[in-house]
């Protein structure tokens, strides 16, 4: 008989592997578990944001869109902060500052020298390069941060890496803590950016006609 003799796995192998491979499976599960708790646990503890003006505050304040109450804080942040100025990042193409004042119970005519929007971040990468690019043309070294609390951790990750020379200052809005599904959601999402993989799912603005 010619040719090598292909020789199979013992019985006892196979069960060594499948045991070694459940294990594995189960240590990832488990710390995927811890870390989504401690994450829960990181945003529920997070301050409740200060309301009034900050003596010495920086004089950038960046508001992350995406949920409700940010804009109203980051314009009331700018009202109660002398000669600062802000920017409302992922601003969809169809608003304009005086939709955002009047919301806010605001007068544009009093926001429009101090307040900048941009229009073309479509994820918290895209926000964190949009306020980067502002900041520095602005030549601002400190920036209030200002979206939800669960939605902070992963801002300050996009923001520290694509700004890495600023002071950033979280400012967290409601909600701290969202439902488990969308927390999960977000979690997950933390991870990918840590790995770098925020970049796969970014996508470009859509212009309207």
């Amino acid at each position: 008989m010619t040719g090598a003799l292909v020789r199979l796995p013992a019985r006892g192998g196979w069960r060594r592997r499948g045991t070694l491979a459940l294990g594995a499976a189960l240590l990832a599960s488990l710390g995927l578990g811890l870390g989504f708790l401690v994450f829960v646990l990181r945003v529920a503890g997070m301050p409740a944001a200060e309301a009034g003006p900050v003596p010495g505050a920086p004089a950038g304040i960046a508001v992350l869109t995406g949920g409700p109450e940010r804009v109203e804080a980051g314009l009331g942040l700018l009202m109660a902060r002398e000669g600062g100025r802000l920017i409302v990042s992922g601003v969809g193409p169809e608003a304009g500052l005086g939709d955002l004042a009047r919301r806010a119970g605001l007068e544009a005519a009093d926001l429009a020298d101090r307040t900048d929007l941009g229009h073309e971040a479509t994820s918290t990468r895209g926000n964190a390069r949009e306020v980067a690019a502002w900041a520095r043309a602005a030549g601002l070294r400190e920036i209030t941060v200002v979206t939800a609390g669960f939605h902070m951790p992963r801002a300050l990750l996009e923001l520290r890496r694509a700004l890495p020379e600023a002071a950033l200052r979280p400012h967290p809005v409601a909600p701290f803590v969202a439902r488990p599904l969308p927390m999960l959601r977000e979690y997950l999402k933390l991870l990918g950016a840590g790995l770098g993989l925020s970049v796969l799912v970014e996508r470009p603005r859509r212009i309207l006609p």
